[in-house]
C-alpha cells in the first residue's frame, strides 16, 4: 500500500556526486521506488516547490545550498516530510544538528546499499497510512494539556484559546506522546523509539534539546511541567484544576 493510492513511493535524492547519485537511484528503483535526482541545492529547491515527495534524502555538503539549509526550508513547506541526511563527515555536531532540524535519520558515507534500504523501509513503516481498523485507535489530533491545547495536524500549541507557538514536527510528536501518557514515567529509549523509530546517543542529545524547548513553551501554565526522572526518562505532569 503506497502513500498516494497506488502511486509508487517517491523520493527526492539531492546528491552532488553524480556517480553515487546514479548508483543510488538504480539501487532504489530496483526496490520499486520512484527516484528524482537533484545535483545541487538549487535544483533540489526547485523540485521541493514543484512536487510532493514521500521522502527526501539530502546530502549535507552540496554546492549552491547545503542539506541543512534545504531541510530548514522544507520544514516550512512540509512540516511532516520525512528526511534522511547523508554526510561524508562522521561528526557528532552534524548529526545532532540534523536531528534538531527534524531529520528522521542519517547515513554516513560510504554506506552499504542494504543499510540505506533498511532505513528507508523503517521510515516508510512509520509514515504508511493505517488501515480502517487502526484508524479507530490512532492518537487524537487535539490533546488538552492544562490550559494548553495541542493541535497536532497543524503543529500548533494554543494557550487559553489563542495560538501560542508553532511547533516543529518532532516537538509536536514528543509533546503528544508525553501528554497522552500524563502522569506516567516514560523511559528515554521508549520515547526516542516512538518519535524517531530508533534510539542512540545522538538522538538522545537531540531529545534533551527538544525537551528544554517544550518546557519553555509550557511555562505559561505553572500546573504543567515535564519532569526529568534521573537515569530513567521523563514525566509530563498536570496539576489540579485551577
Amino acid at each position: 500500500m503506497n502513500l498516494r493510492d497506488n502511486a509508487p513511493f517517491s523520493i527526492l535524492l539531492a546528491e552532488d556526486d553524480s556517480n553515487l547519485a546514479l548508483i543510488t537511484q538504480d539501487l532504489l528503483q530496483d526496490q520499486g521506488y520512484e527516484v528524482t535526482l537533484a545535483s545541487d541545492g538549487a535544483e533540489a529547491t526547485r523540485w521541493m516547490h514543484e512536487k510532493d515527495f514521500d521522502l527526501y534524502i539530502l546530502d549535507v555538503m552540496m554546492p549552491e545550498k547545503d542539506g541543512f539549509t534545504l531541510a530548514a526550508e522544507l520544514r516550512k513547506l512540509k512540516p511532516l516530510a520525512p528526511i534522511i541526511f547523508v554526510t561524508a563527515r562522521d561528526m557528532t555536531e552534524d548529526k545532532v544538528r540534523g536531528l534538531r532540524l527534524g531529520a528522521d535519520d542519517y547515513v554516513t558515507k560510504p554506506y552499504e546499499p542494504e543499510e540505506l534500504i533498511l532505513r528507508i523501509a523503517n521510515i516508510r513503516k512509520r509514515i504508511q497510512p493505517p488501515d480502517k481498523e487502526v484508524l479507530k485507535n490512532q492518537d487524537p489530533d487535539v490533546v488538552e494539556i492544562g490550559h494548553f491545547k495541542l493541535v497536532f495536524s497543524v503543529l500548533e500549541l494554543h494557550y487559553k484559546g489563542q495560538l501560542h507557538k508553532k511547533l516543529t514536527a518532532k516537538e509536536a510528536r514528543i509533546l503528544r506522546y508525553l501528554a497522552l501518557r500524563a502522569g506516567q514515567t516514560i523511559e528515554r529509549e521508549t520515547l526516542m523509539n516512538a518519535v524517531w523509530g530508533k534510539s542512540d546517543y545522538f538522538i538522545g542529545r537531540s531529545l534533551d534539546v527538544f525537551i528544554t524547548k517544550l518546557r519553555k513553551y509550557l511555562a505559561e501554565d505553572p500546573r504543567v511541567r515535564i519532569t526529568n526522572i534521573h537515569g530513567v526518562g521523563f514525566r509530563l505532569e498536570v496539576g489540579g484544576m485551577a
